[in-house]
């Protein structure tokens, strides 16, 4: 190794650990968005009710890429909506367009997530019912 090679080094590992801190605080700003306190309300009840009710790891990986496709659209419609704000911050009907396709695919996400959470979640939750009423 020639002295340039470790010269370059820290400075693309140190690069590479900024980059996770600042998706790091994309995550953490979706916080704020009211409709991402919801997803992260759903997401709640998805993970204790996983865990309660015993999933498989099949189970487990559907739970978990349904939350992944919810939290990344909202995070992408959020970034959508944040930088249409800031190119045109009075109305314009192709940004409200815009705006409005990006809250559709979170809608399509959540949809989709709710069904998977029904799918898996309900036969579980269905036992545990009748072993209530039966006990």
């Amino acid at each position: 190794m020639n002295a340039s090679e470790g010269a370059v080094r820290p400075n693309w590992l140190k690069r590479r650990l900024q980059s996770f801190v600042y998706a790091g605080r994309g995550v953490w700003l979706l916080r704020s968005e009211p409709n991402a306190r919801i997803h992260l309300l759903a997401t709640a009840f998805a993970l204790i009710a996983g865990a309660a009710l015993g999933l498989s790891g099949l189970e487990w990986a559907l739970i978990v890429v349904a939350i992944a496709l919810v939290l990344t659209a909202e995070a992408l419609n959020t970034a959508i909506e944040q930088l249409a704000n800031a190119l045109m911050p009075n109305h314009h009907p192709l940004v409200g367009s815009a705006k409005d396709l990006g809250a559709g695919a979170v809608l399509i996400a959540a949809v989709g997530a709710a069904v998977i959470g029904v799918l898996v979640l309900g036969p579980h939750l269905l036992r545990w019912c009748a072993t209530l009423l039966h006990a």
